[in-house]
């Protein structure tokens, strides 16, 4: 079927495990195109099995973008994901009418729908003593501070993800101000068509699916993969669910076995905070990860 607009960029987003890759490169080769991701971890070249990289044989199946492309000790974020990700499509329009982006960092696919808000610069010094006091109070702490020093940001936030609390604590140590202060809710206009589509399934079969994803994680090596990273644990991208826990327990505070059903509790929580960021945009719509759906979104990508 013929793209009717000179630009489009298809957006594939949702939880975690619900089945994103296969759905966008089957999508990719009707348009025989190629795949932005919008992981803020499938980047790091160093985390592959913790983060469920892509598998080798369907990295080559279609061209993707922003896999293993930097490094843990690069400080990347939604700015520079914006920057990169709009830099690439452009690229490849040059090429193809049709462009997929898909991936499950709803901040990062925000940033390139609709731009960012510049932030202020944090200091390496500001930032590394927050993450350090997070790794030794935990949560429960990151939480109280926020709370009671910027409780207009505690009332708004993602109140379980410790990745923005610790950004939002970091600009509020660095500046003084509420990181709600440099919020403005603009939204910049893009020079291309974007089809928003979003995955789901029931909520048992996505965690059951969750839970065999951990297991072969494990299988396939993920507590050797975390070992070789404890060097580089103080960086931001490591302060992530799968690397977390097998942290604690490399350092001795729980089992092995404890680790890992952390992991999947941990896991099916940020599934429900990626469900509920998506649902909040009202131009998403919802598919099942099936033919029909593919179908579907093809159709209307090509009107």
């Amino acid at each position: 079927m013929p793209i009717t607009n000179p630009h489009t960029v298809i957006i594939v987003a949702g939880p975690t495990a619900v089945g994103k890759t296969a759905f966008s490169i089957a999508l990719a080769r009707h348009f025989s195109t190629e795949i932005i991701s919008a992981d803020s971890r499938q980047c790091y070249r160093e985390m592959k099995i913790g983060v469920a990289r892509p598998a080798d044989a369907e990295l080559a199946e279609v061209p993707h973008h922003f896999i293993a492309s930097h490094s843990v000790t690069e400080d990347l974020n939604a700015g520079y994901f914006e920057r990169y990700a709009l830099a690439k499509a452009a690229e490849l329009f040059q090429h193809h009418p049709v462009v997929v982006m898909t991936g499950g960092t709803g901040l990062y696919i925000k940033a390139f729908c609709e731009g960012i808000d510049p932030m202020p610069e944090v200091p390496e010094k500001i930032r590394q003593a927050v993450i350090a006091e997070y790794e030794t109070k935990g949560l429960i702490w990151l939480q109280q501070e926020l709370k009671h020093r910027d409780p207009s940001f505690w009332a708004v936030a993602e109140q379980q993800n410790p990745q923005r609390l610790m950004r939002a604590l970091e600009v509020l140590n660095a500046t003084g101000k509420s990181i709600l202060t440099f919020r403005t809710a603009k939204k910049t206009e893009r020079n291309f068509r974007i089809v928003k589509a979003a995955l789901e399934l029931p909520k048992e079969q996505l965690h059951e699916r969750i839970h065999q994803r951990v297991d072969a994680m494990m299988e396939e090596g993920l507590l050797d993969e975390v070992k070789s990273l404890l060097p580089h644990r103080s960086h931001n991208a490591l302060q992530t669910v799968g690397y977390r826990e097998i942290f604690d327990h490399l350092d001795g505070k729980i089992p092995l076995e404890e680790a890992i059903e952390q992991v999947k509790t941990n896991t099916r929580h940020y599934a429900k905070r990626q469900m509920t960021w998506f649902r909040k945009d009202a131009e998403t719509q919802w598919y099942r990860p099936n033919e029909a759906s593919l179908e579907k979104i093809i159709e209307q990508a090509a009107s």
